[in-house]
């Protein structure tokens, strides 16, 4: 998965916009609430969850700086998420406990036609603050390419591209789902 883009971008109407944006609103708290079993529930089967490292390039250059073959710090499916979340939730995850504490923010959400029925196309920007113990604080900003799918009354999420701004991670660790 190099990208997530409609070949055209079609809106939806108001009302999945709306619902899409709730849906984005509300996995933010479940991240903010440690709720990662609830979290691990938007999931689609089928998730690829991948966060590459972005290689600084020359604007001339057509590798870009985001490849599908290059570095990644996430490149997950669901197992490997589902392993990530036990590992929080032990007693020996020294790095979470204390807990970090999280403030996830979501914005700039668009909403499009996917390429098949019930499925959508979504970008958005987001901002992520972590806090720890007394001095350990990191903010994390990027934007998402996502794909949801539309499941009962609700979304799965079935594709996240996570693109941060920083070419260099500069964090401790990466505890965070984004």
């Amino acid at each position: 998965m190099n990208a997530v883009t409609a070949p055209t971008e079609i809106s939806v109407d108001a009302e999945t916009q709306r619902r899409i944006e709730q849906f984005l609103y509300r996995e933010a708290r479940l991240l903010d609430h440690e709720r990662w079993d609830d979290w691990l529930a938007l999931m689609a089967e089928d998730i690829h969850y991948w966060m590459p490292t972005m290689e600084n390039r020359r604007r001339h250059d057509k590798n870009g700086a985001y490849r599908i073959d290059g570095g990644a710090l996430y490149n997950d499916t669901l197992l490997d998420l589902t392993r990530r979340i036990t590992r929080f939730k032990q007693p020996s995850a020294w790095a979470e406990d204390p807990a970090t504490r999280h403030a996830h923010v979501v914005s700039g959400i668009e909403v499009y036609q996917g390429e098949h029925p019930g499925e959508f196309i979504v970008h958005s920007s987001f901002v992520n603050y972590r806090s720890r113990v007394e001095k350990d604080n990191d903010l994390l900003v990027g934007r998402r390419e996502d794909l949801i799918r539309a499941d009962g009354e609700s979304f799965k999420i079935a594709r996240r591209k996570i693109l941060i701004t920083q070419s260099v991670f500069m964090s401790k660790n990466l505890n965070t789902f984004l």
